[in-house]
């Protein structure tokens, strides 16, 4: 917004407005009002959520028995206030005149809102299990295929509908139609996955910093057809501007986690992991880099894996490999506090997101 209305200034009697052109100050910009935000509103809407949330997110009575004392009746859908500082940054900062930028906002909202009704469900009924699993996968292919389909017909993505890889430079595999499907699946893995990872007071928005942190890198390199040709990457027109949406993802989660660190004083809930995870997964799908997503947000991925190796091996043996899962509840379980597993996961969140980027330099 003020990007679009500055932009008659830049050749006219104000030549230092030229800075609002480069794409790095404005995600510098975004990033700070994002913060800014959520550090200004927070203790309001910490009071405001206690207020209407007498009980406040209901604990899993199959936890940590520590769980039921330290985090009963702290608010959740904190994920809100995210989700309206990363909307308010992006439009005072970005574009809006691309297209990529308004689907992931798309996504963002679509999924917040589906998120939201989950933490709704939960309140209401005061159990933990919300809105069914069946529900909720049905809206969120809903918002998905819509999203990645325009994405599709937008002109930027220019019609490529294949699956490269890293490291190798023409390692790449076709989908044609079902790529579509693909990009769904990644949105919603995604989506799940760090929904998965939010289990514990600041675990997952450290992944998703350095994830955030590595897929501005990545839609900045993309969208840049010099870089893009030196690091024998995809081109993707307008990707850069996909910088600002991450910044105020970075910025929105540093503030969020000012008052999510243990012990929190409020969750994001399933309106903000939801959100957030599907709005990576988008990301990495416009990109064309959805391998090095798994790779850099692997702390996700084997956050999910070990949920998926639980059930189906219980259902197979009626013997569970963890002793709970997702795996930093097994953790826990073994003995290791609250802090010390969030903090060794961010460090290999860390590892893999700079081996990540490492990948795209060896190919």
């Amino acid at each position: 917004m003020f990007y679009s209305l500055i932009y008659k200034f830049y050749n006219v009697d104000f030549p230092f407005l030229h800075i609002f052109k480069y794409i790095t100050f404005r995600s510098i910009c975004a990033f700070f009002t994002s913060f800014l935000l959520i550090l200004l509103s927070g203790e309001k809407a910490i009071t405001f959520l206690k207020k209407h949330q007498s009980e406040g997110q209901p604990i899993r009575d199959d936890g940590p028995a520590s769980h039921m004392i330290s985090k009963k009746g702290t608010p959740t859908m904190g994920g809100v206030i995210i989700i309206a500082s990363m909307l308010f940054s992006t439009l005072l900062w970005g574009d809006l005149c691309s297209t990529n930028l308004w689907l992931c906002l798309g996504i963002l909202l679509g999924f917040g809102t589906i998120g939201a009704i989950d933490d709704y469900f939960k309140l209401r009924t005061n159990d933990y299990h919300g809105l069914s699993g069946k529900k909720k996968i049905c809206l969120q292919v809903i918002v998905a295929a819509t999203c990645c389909y325009l994405a599709m017909l937008d002109a930027n993505f220019d019609g490529s509908t294949a699956i490269f890889f890293p490291i190798f430079k023409h390692l790449q595999i076709e989908l044609g139609a079902f790529f579509l499907v693909w990009a769904v699946f990644v949105v919603i893995g995604s989506s799940n996955a760090v929904n998965l990872t939010d289990g514990l007071d600041g675990l997952a928005l450290g992944p998703v910093i350095m994830s955030s942190i590595c897929f501005a890198i990545i839609s900045y390199l993309v969208g840049n057809t010099m870089f893009a040709d030196y690091l024998h990457i995809p081109y993707v027109p307008c990707m850069s501007e996909i910088c600002v949406l991450l910044s105020t993802l970075v910025g929105a989660s540093l503030g969020f986690m000012w008052f999510n660190a243990p012990p929190a004083k409020i969750f994001m809930g399933d309106t903000g992991s939801v959100a957030i995870g599907g709005t990576l997964g988008f990301v990495a799908v416009l990109s064309k880099h959805e391998i090095i997503f798994a790779l850099v947000g692997g702390i996700f991925v084997v956050e999910t894996l070990s949920v998926i190796i639980q059930v189906c091996c219980y259902k197979l043996t009626r013997r569970r490999i963890f002793l709970m899962a997702p795996i930093h509840h097994h953790f826990e379980k073994k003995g290791w506090s609250e802090s010390v597993v969030v903090f060794r996961f961010w460090i290999i969140s860390i590892v893999l997101g700079i081996l990540g980027l490492a990948t795209i330099k060896i190919r």
